[in-house]
């Protein structure tokens, strides 16, 4: 079975995708952009102020599907240059203070609007 998951507190989809999908005991967030809902607006600056936001978007749609980060199984970060791993993975690491998820951090060419950071998540139900 498979349910959709949408919530205000996140960024809402702008093409055809889902926020998450609950499937099998497992939530499924689509990667992440640093867009505060609130606003509507990218949220402008460095990789540490877009990572904070990012994982902040994470959070609100996690919780929404009735989870929380601290259920977190796995993560993407997607980097537009790799030299900001250091400020982004600083920000990461507040929010997995223990029991972080396993992961995997790569540079790309390009991200949607130029951003410098989206970040997927995998959490248990």
């Amino acid at each position: 079975m498979k349910e959709t998951i949408s919530t205000e507190r996140g960024p809402k989809a702008i093409g055809p995708y889902s926020q998450a999908v609950r499937a099998n005991g497992f939530i499924f967030i689509s990667g992440q952009i640093a867009f505060d809902p609130a606003s509507g607006q990218l949220v402008e600056g460095d990789a540490a102020r877009q990572t904070a936001r990012v994982l902040d978007n994470l959070k609100a749609i996690v919780e929404a599907a009735g989870s929380s980060l601290d259920r977190a199984v796995r993560t993407t970060v997607f980097l537009k240059d790799m030299n900001d791993f250091a400020a982004m993975n600083e920000i990461y690491g507040r929010y997995f203070p223990k029991n972080a998820p396993a992961r995997s951090t790569v540079e790309v060419a390009r991200l949607p609007r130029d951003v410098r950071v989206e970040i997927d998540l995998i959490a248990l139900a």
